[in-house]
């Protein structure tokens, strides 16, 4: 007998202040080179797109936006550990997509590193096309890797 799976009932909200030591703790959980405390105070207090991503009244994700004159630029995009895996960063870029939209922007850029074959494959499937390569662009164990600069046209 196959189980059927129900979609996962996420609440999006924007993130707030008192937000921050719970997205930074999943901050430090997802990445070896976190952003810190101040960058995600910096990005709410420069009015930037942030928002959080709740399942069961806990955070499970969230992302931040900028965005000026006609494009946006996702700046940050994660996904709890414990929710990876179960096609929730699906839901998190297409609400991210669908902010930008809402904002009339013609289109979308991100930065992911090419280590990351999830996040790029997930980008591919939702019409991001690969456009540049930043050398050195991330912190590595070994200096520095490599950025793709990903578009999404609208």
């Amino acid at each position: 007998m196959n189980a059927v799976l129900k979609p996962l009932d996420f609440h999006f909200r924007p993130m707030t202040e008192g937000d921050l030591d719970d997205v930074i703790r999943i901050e430090r959980a997802a990445y070896p080179y976190p952003w810190t405390l101040g960058n995600f105070r910096d990005s709410l207090e420069s009015g930037y797109s942030c928002w959080l991503a709740e399942m069961e009244g806990k955070p499970a994700g969230y992302w931040v936006m900028m965005l000026a004159a006609d494009e946006g630029h996702i700046l940050n995009c994660c996904v709890a550990p414990d929710w990876q895996g179960r096609g929730f960063g699906r839901q998190l870029v297409e609400h991210l997509i669908e902010t930008a939209r809402s904002h009339h922007t013609d289109c979308l850029f991100l930065e992911v590193r090419p280590s990351n074959t999830a996040a790029v494959f997930l980008y591919q499937r939702l019409g991001f096309e690969t456009i540049a390569l930043r050398k050195g662009y991330y912190p590595a164990d070994q200096g520095a890797e490599d950025a793709l600069v990903m578009r999404m046209l609208f």
